[in-house]
């Protein structure tokens, strides 16, 4: 696996758990506003992290610690991602995915050999306005809804999330994606934050929170959803 990033200890990007963090290499999307745009092109300085160094971190701190997050990039594009949640499993932690849904195959099997214990897929906008939102020309629709429908069903904790920019999207590209992810357990739109690391430099624009609050009732008012919330600046 390429690792990048290695947070040692996050209380933030595993609900109610105490983990650490991985952030692999390579993706395939490129989102203007992706604030890892390092991880995305694979051209920093920095070196690769040994997986043999997260994995003996895990073991050294197994009692303190409750899993790692492997986000990235997009971690089921990761060549070893399967036997390095292998030993991740083996230490008696919990493994939380962060992923775009464009690869359900690889979800489907992580999911079938519970080797995920949460799910967080960034759904990027409505399915029309996918293509600019991702910085792709072709994107592929049924996979995303297929990623859905199996997180979803899945039976395991999970969540969706939108980054909301004013350049991107409105009132009604957001209700149409809570449509998409009906069922689901949760649901955080977040505020966008610009970062040096963008791939694009906008200048792009973030909504206040008073106006984030309004689509947030305006998802609540269709009940597609269990839980809808608030992530940014306050």
């Amino acid at each position: 696996m390429k690792i990048m990033g290695f947070y040692k200890s996050t209380m933030l990007d595993y609900p109610d758990h105490i983990a650490s963090a991985i952030f692999t290499r390579q993706c395939n999307y490129r989102c203007p506003y992706c604030h890892n745009g390092d991880l995305v092109l694979e051209n920093s300085d920095q070196w690769d992290i040994d997986e043999t160094q997260v994995i003996a971190h895990l073991e050294k701190r197994k009692d303190i610690l409750e899993g790692l997050v492997i986000s990235g990039g997009e971690p089921t594009l990761s060549k070893g991602l399967v036997p390095f949640i292998e030993k991740v499993k083996a230490l008696g932690m919990k493994v939380k995915l962060d992923t775009n849904g464009t690869n359900p195959e690889m979800l489907q099997s992580l999911i079938e050999k519970n080797q995920v214990d949460y799910i967080a897929m960034d759904v990027k906008n409505s399915l029309d306005k996918y293509p600019e939102t991702a910085g792709v020309s072709s994107i592929d629709k049924a996979n995303i809804l297929k990623s859905i429908d199996l997180i979803v069903h899945s039976g395991i904790d999970h969540e969706f999330r939108t980054t909301i920019i004013k350049e991107f999207h409105e009132k009604h590209d957001i209700i149409n994606m809570a449509g998409m992810i009906k069922g689901a357990k949760a649901y955080y739109l977040q505020q966008y934050e610009p970062s040096e690391k963008m791939l694009a430099k906008g200048p792009f624009h973030f909504y206040t929170v008073e106006e984030m609050a309004t689509f947030k009732s305006a998802i609540e008012q269709y009940h597609y959803v269990s839980k809808v919330e608030i992530r940014g600046r306050f």
